[in-house]
């Protein structure tokens, strides 16, 4: 069984394209090959900035023969159907055979084709590929019509087994197969011919390329880290960086250079951002100051000066970036300690949203959240409204408009040298935390309320204006937004209802264009909402926005206003409830057992919800939780069924004096005492407590059903049977519906 090599040669391919071009290679060529009747033992595709390569091994030297039975039309059908069906089965028609069938006689076509070689085939799949591969982006050069990401300059396509090896031939306009390619651009011996895989990357090699990009990013990252440590130093891991440049050169040279005394002393994060961005330079960090103080470029070439003109060239471009870096620095650092006005005043001509105004006005309402909020983490309120106005000054500063990626933590360095407190820099910082599901979540008070504040804004916001996430459109990262909300809530063990904070943040936005010189007065009025239930708000925020309008203006519009916050703010409720079901099966709890627990009343304490969530999840898979809900569907069963019936509902009146059975007794006791710990348990929320009272029930439960019979002669013993059963019901459903809950 022979192996297969294909190379397409061309000008530098983007790094950020490699990796995909050649999984998309490897998966069109495999396809095309097995649709085709040639299966494989393996492949295996590698590339370079100049060379995409695919390797098959144990290819079928040609395609099976094969048999297929087409069924046609009816004997006696129409000339102009049965001539299509031959012309599709490619037969004519003395080749037909007549069946007898059910449905009577048919024309049948028995269609055989013989296998094809494998060099037939190859050609046409990979001609194919080429000029139907799936790049971001292509060009056309010359005067020819193919795409390619840059232009293709040869086609290497052999098929080799221990007789040998021959050109698969192939012409894709102009270009012809062959078997031989290129090494080094500079290094190499000019075009060589090769055998067979093995024999390729050996000469490759030789050739000065490194043919797999894991081997050279290893080769960089060894040496790299080696260099480092000669001198006491240490590489700035960046993952990502190494792979890009994995993916600039064939044959990685790597070398260490100097940073100049002018610019060590701009913050870590610009220089390590200045070079990665500008230069793909890596950072080499002292351990024992923390500071940048010298650099890793990766060249792709050996010199006869082992590189020191390389570096020179590269340590005078280098130097004018951080020149830049250093103006910006030192101009921003001047406006921060004077107080960052202009800062801030600049964010009043900067849009957030064309349906929500300017950033200048969206940071007002954080601020104000986060003020509002303050008594929850037990923090000053002019603290935390001092750290959401400056959480984003940064914005408007020359280093972050040079690179947007040090948003926050500029916002940090700035913030110490305006002379605010220290929290106010760590809330610029993490308010934009967790970016990710890795990302650590906030823990200082500050942090958090800002952080919280951010995101509630946001979140109210675009609810308030119907722009919400659709299938998988997130433009806003809304969804992101939520689930920030849920960790930092949850990991902060932050207790509480959102509900008056989604709704205090809708309501301000939705008043923000009503009542434009009274908003504060408005959204003031919500805080109370905590102690109304939501009819009771609406009417009270609705009479209190009356009493401010001024002579003229629409009275039935607070009222409005009022009913289409809370409204928005108990849809929003239910996003949040959507990403928390999502959170909590990522944590292994089924999604009957968030429902049973969404179904309670503080279901927008999300805190509150969780441990609720937890505690029924590992109570249900233990024996007693299990019979236990057979004994709570049991129960509820018979007395849906029998309240039907009755047309009444049991739901009190149960009397131990009306027991007959030792077991009835029995559970009356039970219950009784089950009661007495679930109160106090509830109302601590101590829920472990709460389903150690609920599994006493077990036993006394099943005893029960197991001797007595529910619909008794005697119809008072039935009645006090049935209301025994009521109370079954209603100490189970204080924990979680489970009638949500699956069997």
């Amino acid at each position: 069984m022979p192996d297969l090599l294909i190379e397409l040669f061309s000008e530098e391919i983007p790094a950020r394209m490699q990796t995909r071009a050649s999984e998309d290679l490897k998966k069109l060529v495999t396809d095309g090959l097995v649709e085709a009747g040639l299966t494989y033992a393996g492949a295996h595709a590698l590339s370079t900035p100049r060379r995409l390569t695919l390797a098959i091994d144990g290819l079928l030297a040609q395609s099976p023969d094969t048999k297929e039975e087409r069924k046609g039309p009816k004997v006696g059908a129409p000339d102009k159907a049965i001539e299509g069906f031959l012309r599709g089965a490619g037969l004519t028609r003395d080749q037909l055979v007549e069946r007898d069938t059910p449905k009577g006689a048919i024309y049948f076509a028995l269609i055989e084709k013989k296998g094809r070689p494998a060099a037939d085939i190859i050609a046409e799949v990979l001609e194919n590929t080429i000029r139907n591969f799936p790049w971001p982006k292509s060009m056309r050069w010359g005067s020819g019509n193919l795409k390619w990401v840059r232009p293709l300059h040869s086609i290497l396509c052999i098929l080799s087994d221990e007789a040998g090896s021959e050109i698969v031939p192939l012409d894709v306009d102009g270009i012809t197969s062959g078997n031989s390619t290129e090494g080094h651009r500079f290094m190499g011996t000019g075009r060589f011919s090769v055998t067979s895989f093995d024999d390729y990357e050996a000469k490759l090699k030789a050739n000065k390329v490194v043919l797999n990009p894991q081997d050279r990013a290893d080769h960089i990252w060894e040496d790299a880290k080696n260099a480092a440590f000669a001198q006491g130093l240490e590489i700035v891991e960046d993952m990502g960086l190494l792979k890009e440049v994995a993916g600039l050169v064939e044959w990685p040279v790597v070398l260490m250079g100097d940073i100049a005394d002018d610019f060590i002393a701009l913050p870590p994060e610009v220089l390590q951002t200045s070079m990665r961005e500008h230069q793909k330079f890596f950072s080499v960090r002292n351990p024992k100051t923390d500071r940048i103080e010298k650099f890793v470029t990766v060249a792709n070439r050996e010199t006869a000066d082992n590189g020191v003109t390389i570096l020179a060239g590269n340590q005078k471009v280098l130097f004018a970036r951080l020149a830049d870096a250093k103006f910006f620095w030192e101009n921003d650092l001047r406006v921060a300690e004077a107080g960052a006005q202009p800062w801030l005043d600049s964010l009043e001509n900067v849009t957030f949203h064309n349906k929500l105004g300017t950033q200048a006005a969206r940071i007002e309402r954080i601020a104000a959240i986060a003020s509002w909020l303050a008594p929850i983490a037990d923090v000053d309120p002019e603290l935390a409204r001092k750290a959401a106005l400056w959480c984003k000054a940064d914005l408007s500063s020359e280093m972050v408009y040079e690179f947007p990626e040090l948003q926050g933590l500029m916002g940090k360095y700035y913030a110490t040298a305006a002379g605010h407190p220290v929290e106010v820099g760590a809330a610029a910082l993490e308010h934009y935390s967790p970016l990710g599901p890795n990302d650590a979540v906030p823990s200082e008070p500050i942090s958090v309320l800002v952080s919280l504040a951010e995101k509630f804004d946001l979140l109210a916001a675009f609810w308030a204006i119907s722009e919400k996430p659709t299938g998988s459109k997130d433009p806003f990262a809304l969804r992101r937004a939520a689930l920030g909300v849920i960790r930092i809530l949850l990991e902060n063990k932050i207790s509480g209802g959102i509900l008056p904070i989604v709704y205090w943040c809708v309501a301000k936005i939705k008043s923000e264009r009503f009542m434009e010189d009274r908003k504060d007065e408005f959204v003031t009025l919500a805080v109370n909402l905590a102690k109304l239930n939501k009819d009771e708000v609406t009417l009270a925020v609705a009479d209190a926005l009356r009493e401010n309008v001024g002579n003229g203006q629409d009275l039935d519009r607070p009222k409005e206003i009022a009913h289409e916050a809370m409204v928005i703010a108990e849809n929003l409720l239910s996003f949040f409830h959507d990403r928390l079901k999502v959170y909590l099966k990522d944590q292994g709890i089924r999604h009957d057992v968030i429902d049973a627990c969404l179904a309670m009343p503080k279901n927008d304490d999300l805190t509150l919800l969780v441990n609720r969530a937890t505690a029924l999840a590992a109570f249900l898979k233990t024996d007693d939780g299990e019979n236990l809900l057979q004994g709570f569907k049991r129960a509820n069963n018979i007395l849906a069924q029998a309240e039907e019936k009755d047309g009444v509902e049991y739901s009190y009146g149960a009397d131990v004096k009306f027991a007959e059975d030792d077991t009835e007794k029995a559970l009356f006791a039970a219950l009784d005492t089950a009661e007495t710990a679930l109160k106090p348990a509830m109302e601590t929320e101590d829920f472990a407590a709460a389903m150690t009272a609920m599994a006493s029930l077990r036993a006394p439960i099943d005893a029960f059903f197991e001797a007595v019979q529910i619909n008794s002669d005697n119809e008072i013993i039935r009645r006090n049977r049935l209301n025994l059963l009521s109370r079954i019901r209603q100490i189970c459903l204080s924990v979680a519906d489970l009638n949500k809950v699956e069997g």
